[in-house]
């Protein structure tokens, strides 16, 4: 029975670290800003996008949310060019992530991020930038490599 009992009381404290934690992440504030996709053959697709701009904004990104619009997003700034590595560690959606040099040009796409998974998802090269839309966004509205990605952040990190 004391056995029992210590479980059930470790059980606790591990929910209380789990939901003290999980308030915290949600804490955080992201300011939003317009961004648009323009295709090549000149199609202008916009969104709303959350912007991560510091390590702790980028660390938690859309990690824990149930759902988002087709026209959100978030872009992951990292203030220079670098080799950037995602995953989708408590991420609950699928995602499209679009990887984005300092002229605002994408230089890399990966679609259907699988949702919880470890497993790293490359940048290909030194990118600024990291765009993610909801999964299936970049298929059914024609983004590719090479699209050019517009907002008032790229502009400012120009």
């Amino acid at each position: 029975m004391r056995r029992l009992f210590t479980g059930l009381v470790a059980s606790a404290i591990m929910a209380l670290f789990a939901f003290f934690a999980s308030a915290s992440v949600a804490q955080l504030r992201f300011d939003t800003q317009p961004l648009a996709i323009v295709t090549a053959s000149g199609v202008r697709h916009n969104f709303t996008v959350e912007l991560a701009l510091d390590s702790q904004q980028r660390q938690q990104g859309l990690m824990y949310r149930t759902e988002m619009a087709e026209d959100r997003g978030m872009l992951f700034d990292f203030g220079g060019a670098r080799d950037v590595s995602m995953w989708m560690r408590n991420t609950l959606l699928p995602l499209d992530m679009l990887f984005i040099d300092a002229a605002g040009r994408v230089v890399n796409i990966h679609q259907g991020a699988v949702p919880l998974s470890e497993a790293i998802i490359s940048s290909g090269g030194p990118v600024n930038y990291v765009l993610e839309l909801k999964g299936g966004v970049v298929a059914s509205r024609g983004i590719a490599i090479g699209d050019r990605v517009e907002s008032a952040q790229i502009a400012r990190g120009r």
